[in-house]
Order: C-alpha cells, then sequence, then structure tokens
C-alpha cells in the first residue's frame, strides 16, 4: 500500500474513533433513572457576568443511586447555581440546604424511558453517519490515488480494509445502544 493509502485509511480510523467518543460523551448524557454528575453537563452558571460550565464553579458529585450533591467553590454562588440547575429545564428540583444544593432525581415514566431510547437511538444513527461519512471520505481518496497511478488491486484492498474497519465501528455502535437502551428500560 502506498503511504497516500495508508494515510486515507488512519485518517478514516481517527474520524471514526472521534465518532465514537462523541456518541459516549451524548449518551453520558442522556439519564437512565440514575444520578450522575455528567446529567448536569448542560447546565451554565452566571459567575461573575459570564455563563460559566457548572463544574467550573463547583463539585458534582453521586450520593448515591438517586441523589447528587452540588457543593459550590464559593457559597455565594449557591442561588446562582440553583437558577442554572432550574434554567437548564431538566426536570430536575434542587434543595438548597445553606451549604450545598441536593438534587433528588425522580424515578423514570415508561413513556420517558421509552423517549430516551428513541434519544439514545437518534445518537447512535448520528454516530453511524459520521462513520460512514469517514469511510466515504476515504474511498474517495482512494480513487483519487487510482487516477494517480494506484494498481486496481491495491485500490480493492484499501476498500476492503476500510469496509472492514467500518463494519466494526458500526457493529461497537450497535452495541454501545443496545447496552444504553438496556439501561434505561431497566427499572
Amino acid at each position: 500500500m502506498t503511504e497516500e493509502v495508508q494515510f486515507a485509511i488512519d485518517t478514516a480510523k481517527e474520524a471514526m474513533e472521534k465518532a465514537m467518543t462523541h456518541l459516549d460523551t451524548q449518551l453520558q448524557k442522556i439519564r437512565a433513572g440514575k444520578a450522575n454528575p455528567m446529567m448536569l453537563s448542560r447546565v451554565m452558571v452566571e459567575y461573575y457576568g459570564a455563563l460559566t460550565p457548572i463544574h467550573q464553579v463547583a463539585n458534582v458529585s453521586a450520593i448515591d443511586g438517586r441523589t447528587l450533591s452540588v457543593q459550590p467553590f464559593e457559597k455565594s454562588l449557591i442561588e446562582e447555581i440553583e437558577k442554572g440547575i432550574v434554567h437548564a429545564n431538566l426536570g430536575l428540583n434542587p434543595q438548597n440546604n445553606g451549604e450545598s444544593i441536593l438534587i433528588n432525581i425522580p424515578s423514570l415514566t415508561e413513556e420517558r424511558r421509552r423517549e430516551l431510547g428513541k434519544q439514545a437511538k437518534a445518537e447512535g444513527e448520528d454516530a453511524k453517519v459520521g462513520i460512514r461519512n469517514a469511510r466515504k471520505e476515504a474511498n474517495d481518496e482512494i480513487k483519487k490515488s487510482k487516477t494517480d497511478g494506484l494498481s486496481e488491486d491495491a485500490a480493492k484492498d484499501a476498500e476492503a480494509s476500510i469496509q472492514k474497519t467500518t463494519d466494526g465501528f458500526v457493529s461497537k455502535v450497535d452495541a454501545l445502544i443496545d447496552a444504553k437502551e438496556k439501561d434505561i428500560m431497566t427499572v
């Protein structure tokens, strides 16, 4: 294989890995009825006139499977953090005890679980689209190399290698989505 073809394959693998990393991040944001500090990753807090992610102004931790604790770095931020959690529209009700904020995670209804399952599937489809786009770009590079003198057999081998990599990543996405759906539907 020529250097250009190997570079195209490596670039495709890298893009596919980025799609998987993005999928992981997105799936962590989908709550499955258990308390997870990543649930608050979208929360922005007014901090000295600027909107700041909650993780930069407080420690967020899971006390148990149903409770999150938010410990601000500055006590003056407690009310702003409460406002940020409410404005993030996560369906959570923060409780201020003067020192920290406790958030009880309500159990999910069957209907909400189905919605979250659909959301997880949609994230999986987005990841698959990213993986397929990486495959297409790599195949386009191989076709360019073919016009620049790459042999027919080498091009077919490279395309087969890219397809095998794509299939591997797609099956990983399917496994992740199945696991997340199982997690969401478990009461």
